[in-house]
Formats: C-alpha cells, structure tokens, sequence
C-alpha cells in the first residue's frame, strides 16, 4: 500500500517542490512565482504559468493597501470564505462580499442588472473599499471598471480571474486596458478558488516581510 504524507506542512512543501521541478524556468519576478506556484497548487493546472498577467506592479499595489488599510471586497461567497483573515487582520482590514445580503438583492431586482453588478455598487459606498477580487462574475468586473472609469470609486487593485464562457475573457481584456494595478488571468479559466489563492499568496508575503 502506498505511504501517504499526512502532515499538512509536509504535503505543501512536497507539492511545490514537485510544481517548480514541473515548471522549470519562467518570466515572473520571485514574487509572482509564489503566487503563480500557489495557483497552481490549488487547481493542479499548469496552463496558469502561461495565462497569469501581472500588470502596473499589482503586488506592491497590494501589499501598500493592506498597510492603509483597504478593506478586500469579493464577488463570491466562495472566493470570501477561501481567503484566509489572518493577515487582513493584522492591519484591520475587512473581508467583505455582499452577493447574500438583501440590500443587494434589492439593488438588482430595482436596477435590472446582476447581483454580482449590484455588489460592486454597494462596494462603491465606502471609499476604505480598495482591493476588489473578482474570481465568477464577469458582470462584477464590467461593473467595477465602469465605476472606476466614472470617478466613483478607485481601485487600489483588482483581481480580476472571473471564469466561465459568457464574457468572462472579454471583461479581462477590458482590465488588461487599464492603468490600474491588477492580475488577472486570460481567456476563459479563473475562478473563486483561484482568485482566492492569489489573495492568500500575496498576504503570506506580506506577512513574512517579502512585499
């Protein structure tokens, strides 16, 4: 019978010896390869090494909102609960994402437009709101960028890797035409649980003074 690893440090330090022996050389700083390697230790998907797109230095970006204070907001429930509050805490930063309350519901049902649009709405009421993380909703992405655009709200960082078949890739190349800091993956993969992951990946480095 094959011998499992149990310990959980001892399985994530196997797995990312096993990625970079898989990777080899690439194009990111050492910096984006710790959030490329977590990537790809949360989906076993190699193709992110190709699709992941850091622009206009997002992971300074970042690292300098956690240290203001900017709360993260995410579209989903699922990429909320995946990133760990440890970090944020630690500089009194919120968690946020109003895809279950009622006000939101309400903001989609008078306005016409999705839930996740009606987030990125409610998200624009509080100008401590800086870090968007966007891993589902192309809606929520187009929405950010059309309040950003239109001077309501201003975006210290996006992480914009909404997945799916229905402009997803159409609402990154709109991120990817913008000055603001962001990451964002191409094409139609993405996901909470990756956005998530780069969320985590960046905090972890913060904490450990590498950002």
């Amino acid at each position: 019978m094959h011998e499992f690893i149990t310990n959980p440090k001892l399985i994530e330090k196997k797995s990312m010896e096993i990625i970079e022996g898989i990777l080899g050389k690439v194009d990111f700083t050492p910096q984006e390869l710790k959030v490329v390697k977590r990537v790809i230790h949360t989906t076993a998907d190699f193709e992110y090494a190709d699709i992941l797109e850091f622009n206009q230095q997002p992971l300074q970006a970042m690292a300098q909102a956690l240290r203001e204070g900017a709360h993260i907001v995410s579209d989903t429930r699922m990429a909320w609960s995946g990133i760990n509050k440890r970090v944020p805490a630690q500089h009194q930063v919120d968690v946020k994402c109003f895809m279950s309350d009622s006000e939101t519901a309400q903001i989609a049902k008078e306005n016409g437009i999705t839930r996740a649009m009606a987030c990125m709405r409610r998200a624009a009421e509080d100008k401590k709101n800086g870090i968007f993380v966007i891993g589902n909703a192309p809606t929520a992405l187009v929405e950010l960028l059309k309040l950003t655009e239109a001077g309501i709200i201003n975006p210290a960082v996006i992480i914009g890797v909404p997945v799916g078949f229905v402009g997803a890739a159409e609402s990154k190349d709109l991120l990817g035409e913008t000055n603001i800091p962001h990451i964002l993956t191409r094409h139609r993969k993405g996901g909470s649980n990756v956005a998530a992951a780069i969320v985590n990946a960046i905090c972890y480095m913060v904490e450990e003074g590498q950002l």
